[in-house]
């Protein structure tokens, strides 16, 4: 928590507790006698794909080769699998440096203090919330879209943050879902799937509407424009970008189209 609070990053206890359970052990660290000056995580999904985040070395450590050693550990240990992660424009150049390719841009949108929006969004869509019996669906849902299965981390946010975890249905078929969680700064909205934009836009109102005068973050794929006015005409603006990156081959693309919203670039 030290290190990701001293980048004025979003994580939480919660998250990194998440992040440490689903690793299967590649959740790596470095230390300098008893003090720990580097991370990286490895969250590992349905044996198939390692997700590689929380990338931090400690200012006074940086330029040493600690976050390339970490990177080498890690990688030694996932070669059996393919290997995906969300970069900063920065670290986009060092992971190229490791044969990473470029697959989509993502935004990194923030709103301080959300405002009331009563008459905004009417789309006759009405999202429910996610039960525990829907986990199942959802989890069905999201591996369609993102491309493996992330069953521990769906359950976990369902189960963490039931009010922020809607669905919609259409002939008792799951169409979308949002979830969410807390966070050191903002309340993060995501992911978001749903199978047309129509869907998307409704939950994201859903999810929001929780959330009036709090601070909130969204990462949105770039590609999702109308989605991307439907937040800026809410007050929120792009802080930066991210850009999400594989390895080797793209074996678990899923469905770009019906992705709208990431769950962080630690999760994926």
């Amino acid at each position: 928590m030290n290190l990701s609070t001293a980048e004025g990053w979003n994580q939480t206890e919660n998250d990194w507790a998440l992040l440490i359970k689903e690793s299967e052990g590649a959740c790596v660290l470095a230390a300098h006698g008893s003090k720990v000056i580097g991370t990286t995580t490895a969250i590992r999904y349905s044996h198939q794909l390692a997700w590689i985040g929380m990338v931090l070395v400690d200012k006074a450590y940086r330029g040493q080769g600690v976050s390339k050693a970490l990177l080498d550990n890690v990688f030694k240990n996932t070669s059996d699998i393919s290997i995906k992660l969300d970069a900063t424009p920065a670290g986009q150049q060092v992971y190229r440096q490791f044969d990473f390719k470029d697959e989509y841009l993502i935004d990194r949108m923030v709103n301080v203090s959300l405002a009331n929006f009563a008459s905004f969004y009417n789309s006759g869509i009405e999202p429910e919330p996610v039960k525990p019996e829907n986990i199942e669906d959802i989890v069905a849902f999201d591996a369609a879209v993102f491309g493996t299965k992330r069953e521990h981390l769906v359950s976990s946010l369902v189960k963490e943050y039931p009010d922020k975890a809607w669905m919609v249905r259409h002939n008792n078929r799951v169409t979308g879902f949002v979830l969410g969680r807390d966070g050191n700064k903002y309340h993060h909205v995501g992911p978001v799937s749903a199978s047309t934009i129509e869907v998307a836009q409704a939950l994201i109102a859903k999810s929001l509407w929780g959330l009036i005068q709090k601070p909130v973050v969204v990462d949105v794929l770039q590609d999702k424009q109308a989605l991307i006015a439907m937040l800026k005409s809410l007050g929120f603006t792009k802080q930066r970008h991210f850009v999400r990156m594989y390895r080797g081959e793209n074996h678990f693309p899923g469905i770009a189209g019906h992705y709208y919203c990431i769950c962080g670039p630690e999760f994926g």
